[in-house]
């Protein structure tokens, strides 16, 4: 038995004399990332509405003939046309209208449908 656990020794001392058997690279594993969530659309307040060009032309010839004391007169407006409604006691007055309405920034002609009524 005594040369049974010599042998073992020996065996034992014989494999601690061997280099130890160099590790295998470990090649790094390709992290798999989950994509970030995609960021939620901001909920935008509701935009003001746009004022329509139309209708502010109109009020400022509107506001230009009340300024030259001219009035029972509505003008209406599209794309730089302004239509003048309405009615005055002289051919002069009709024609200041249309004269007062056409210096307005914006206004590129002017229609004159103001009626002359004898007393308006």
């Amino acid at each position: 038995m005594k040369k049974l656990l010599i042998a073992a020794a020996v065996l034992a001392l014989a494999a601690c004399g061997e280099e130890a058997p160099k590790p295998v690279p470990v090649t790094p594993k390709a992290e798999v990332v989950a994509p970030a969530p995609a960021p939620k659309p901001e909920a935008k307040a509701p935009e003001a509405p746009k004022p329509d060009p139309n209708k502010e032309l109109a009020s400022r010839v509107k506001r230009a003939l009340e300024d030259a004391k001219l009035y029972g007169i509505d003008p209406s407006a599209s794309s730089g046309k302004v239509t003048l409604f309405g009615t005055t006691a002289t051919d002069a007055e009709r024609k200041r209208a249309a004269s007062v309405a056409t210096k307005v920034e914006g206004v590129a002609s002017v229609d004159n449908q103001i009626k002359v009524v004898k007393g308006s």
